[in-house]
């Protein structure tokens, strides 16, 4: 069974006015004082961010569990200095971002500029287990089309700067600022990739191969796959399952390599407009198929993404749970939905971030 981690960025917010607060020294300070060595919590590019990495799981529901927990501890922490946690993408309110100052965040103010003072963005990662490189760049080579629908369930950042973007994630047309953001080309071989990455470093375009920010990636710390095209979803429920779709992609991408089966040979140009239809409308538009790369109504496509993985899902015990997981979600929507709901209702992006910390704990 492959084991899976996920690395989550939240928002850390006022609570009475949910604006921004860059407050992530104070509340790693708190949680390196009550659980030293623990190692959950990090700092990212942004005082107004804060990180945490679950340790790697086999059960799937074990995973949401702790997901659950380090969201809670989070919010402990935060509220112990007069903050607190929402699982946003992006912040619905206005807000000036302050960059952590280190010597690798100045390196990225000073190559970026405007691009990097914008990234206030908040992502999911999955990691997922593979058995070497080979298996690593095949899984990446064949899960390509199917990671826009991800994008499309985890759908988070409908406002931006205290405006409705009409995207359901806009969180990943900033991110795709990054001159190394994106989609790939197929690879064929770990020799190609690693000396792709090393050719991208060498142009001094990016710092290092940390900075091959791939929608799916190899990691550079772990022997795992690395799927980095999420938003951090508002609630804990949805983050489990794209993190046992993600799984299931990676096995069943797996099986179909070592049974000889091709990888899709779609241009990256295609798969960009994948992504963007997946983050202007989330699941209740219409999203690119990843077979043909032509529209169709967004729960057709995500049901054939059920079917796609059934077979890894099953094996692994998920089909269950992920069939009425992905009910869940058509029914209720994306995170993106229910921040454009609660803002109909209130009128209001303060009382929609304070709501969105309440559910980030739900």
């Amino acid at each position: 069974m492959r084991t899976v981690g996920v690395e989550e960025e939240l928002l850390l917010v006022d609570p009475d006015s949910g604006e921004p607060k860059a407050l992530s020294a104070a509340v790693l300070a708190r949680a390196e004082a009550a659980d030293a060595g623990q190692d959950v919590f990090e700092k990212e590019l942004f005082g107004q961010m804060l990180e945490f990495a679950t340790h790697p799981q086999t059960d799937m529901a074990e995973l949401g569990a702790e997901i659950a927990r380090c969201r809670k501890e989070a919010a402990r922490h935060a509220g112990e200095i007069g903050c607190a946690v929402a699982a946003l993408a992006t912040s619905p309110l206005p807000v000036s971002p302050t960059i952590s100052m280190n010597r690798r965040y100045r390196w990225l103010a000073e190559q970026y500029g405007i691009a990097t003072r914008e990234q206030l963005v908040c992502g999911m990662h999955v990691h997922v287990a593979v058995d070497s490189d080979e298996e690593g760049v095949a899984v990446v080579d064949r899960i390509r089309p199917w990671l826009p629908v991800l994008l499309a369930i985890s759908g988070n950042s409908p406002f931006w700067q205290g405006k409705d973007t009409r995207y359901d994630s806009y969180r990943s047309r900033v991110w795709d600022r990054w001159p190394s953001a994106g989609p790939t080309e197929l690879f064929g071989s770990a020799e190609r990739y690693h000396r792709l990455v090393a050719d991208m470093v060498a142009t001094g375009v990016i710092l290092d191969e940390k900075m091959a920010y791939f929608d799916a990636r190899l990691s550079e710390r772990y022997p795992t796959v690395e799927i980095r095209v999420s938003d951090v979803c508002l609630r804990a429920g949805t983050a489990r399952l794209v993190a046992t779709l993600a799984r299931a992609l990676v096995e069943t991408a797996a099986r179909e390599w070592r049974a000889g089966g091709e990888a899709a040979d779609h241009s990256v140009s295609l798969l960009r407009l994948a992504a963007w239809q997946a983050a202007r409308t989330g699941p209740g538009g219409e999203l690119l198929h990843p077979r043909t790369m032509r529209r169709l109504p967004a729960e057709s496509v995500l049901r054939d993404l059920l079917d796609q993985v059934s077979g890894a899902l099953a094996d692994a015990g998920d089909l269950e749970w992920a069939r009425e997981g992905l009910d869940t979600l058509l029914a209720r929507g994306n995170g993106a939905r229910a921040q454009r709901e609660l803002m109909e209702r209130t009128g209001s992006l303060r009382d929609v971030v304070t709501e969105c910390v309440r559910l980030t704990q739900e």
